[in-house]
């Protein structure tokens, strides 16, 4: 009788686990294992580049590549999982309930933005967090022009001045221009309830950061949180209004509520603690990646963070431990000690940074070259070659970004 390695969730971490497990299960020449992946949507969400123009376009096929080395595609969403029976309950895209039962299972369900109780943040903040969500707001932009010709009108507040506020913020000047003529007097401005700009980013690249937002025209008041939100603008926690039609939330994520089914360990973030080998602990069969997982990178204390840069190699890792797990084989513990980043800075150019104290390798055109390189082509997924697939999802390929 067959085995099944169930995947739920094809962002990069599922994706890749996918393209890993079936490597390995090819390489023993065993036809009595199946990988199975479910997922709403049979196309990998471009998530890292929702802050640019026309998101609707960035997402990329998965089904060729998955047809390619015989990974069974399910669309449909996973509303609960029983890890004491090795079952999910799943509706299809049709509407239909459905249970499916594993014999090993990776979470790889990914993580949503954070939206706290503020009053009006529901119903009058946009954000970049999800394709429609990102495309909702660029819609909002393009249609700016037909209202009256005020300071709301002309501001744009990017709520939360961490990774993602500010390569938004980087954007703004210059798509408020192509929208309202190149005259319009344009505000952003970065609220951010910390002392500095790029707070989780730390002291290396803030000159960097800081200098290509002053020359980009893009403002910053620190020190307070944004308190309520309404059509007109916000009021931040020391009192002060700002009067804005375009609020963009991006101050924070957590991890998929589905990691509350499973009785393990979770971080502040809502991830499951998972050991080297990315399985969960405490609960056989079952294992976690991406942004669900909280993994040690290194001997050194430091952890994961959620971006696609770790997401590609914990898929990988995690594809290849779970099907190792499943065939008596020996499992790679995941390791990825190099770390870094590249910050969009829009027309600017970009900022560079290696190691987790994040020294600044390069800045302006040259790291905007090597962000744009990340963008189009490393982050995606590799052709719907069976050959190519697997090489790529060697669990010993690490890509830093």
């Amino acid at each position: 009788m067959s085995k099944r390695i169930l995947i739920v969730g094809a962002g990069f971490a599922g994706m890749w686990s996918a393209l890993s497990a079936a490597r390995l299960i090819d390489s023993t020449g065993r036809d009595d294992v199946e990988v199975t992946l479910i997922a709403p949507d049979p196309h990998l969400h471009v998530r890292p580049r929702l802050y640019e123009e026309g998101p609707a376009n960035m997402k990329a096929p998965l089904k060729d590549i998955f047809d390619a080395v015989g990974v069974q595609f399910v669309q449909g969403t996973v509303e609960r999982i029983h890890p004491d029976r090795c079952e999910v309950e799943a509706v299809t895209v049709d509407g239909r309930f459905s249970t499916m039962a594993y014999d090993k299972l990776v979470l790889a369900t990914g993580s949503r933005l954070f939206r706290p109780a503020i009053p009006g943040l529901a119903e009058h903040a946009f954000s970049v967090d999800q394709i429609d969500e990102a495309a909702e707001l660029e819609a909002h932009i393009g249609a700016l022009v037909r209202q009256p010709d005020t300071l709301a009108r002309n501001t744009v507040v990017v709520a939360g001045g961490g990774f993602t506020g500010i390569e938004t913020a980087a954007e703004m000047p210059a798509r408020l221009r192509a929208a309202l003529g190149e005259q319009a007097e344009v505000n952003v401005i970065v609220v951010e309830r910390n002392e500095a700009i790029g707070p989780d980013l730390g002291p290396g690249p803030r000159p960097v950061i800081e200098e290509a937002l002053r020359e980009l025209g893009v403002n910053w008041r620190l020190g307070a949180g944004v308190t309520s939100v309404d059509a007109g603008g916000i009021t931040t926690s020391d009192g002060q209004r700002i009067e804005s039609s375009t609020v963009i939330w991006t101050a924070g994520v957590r991890a998929s509520t589905l990691t509350e089914q499973i009785p393990a360990r979770r971080d502040a973030a809502g991830r499951l603690y998972v050991d080297r080998h990315l399985a969960v602990e405490g609960v056989p069969g079952v294992y976690a990646t991406g942004d669900v997982a909280c993994a040690a990178t290194d001997d050194e204390g430091n952890h994961t963070m959620m971006s696609c840069q770790h997401a590609m190699n914990l898929g990988r890792s995690a594809g290849h431990n779970v099907a190792a797990d499943l065939l008596g084989l020996e499992r790679i513990p995941y390791s990825q000690p190099k770390y870094v980043t590249c910050l969009d800075l829009g027309p600017w150019g970009a900022v560079y940074t290696e190691g987790w104290e994040r020294e600044v390798k390069l800045a302006g055109k040259e790291a905007k070259a090597l962000k744009q390189r990340i963008n189009t082509e490393w982050i995606y997924p590799p052709r719907a070659e069976r050959e190519e697939a697997f090489a790529s999802a060697d669990p010993r390929r690490i890509v830093v970004a």
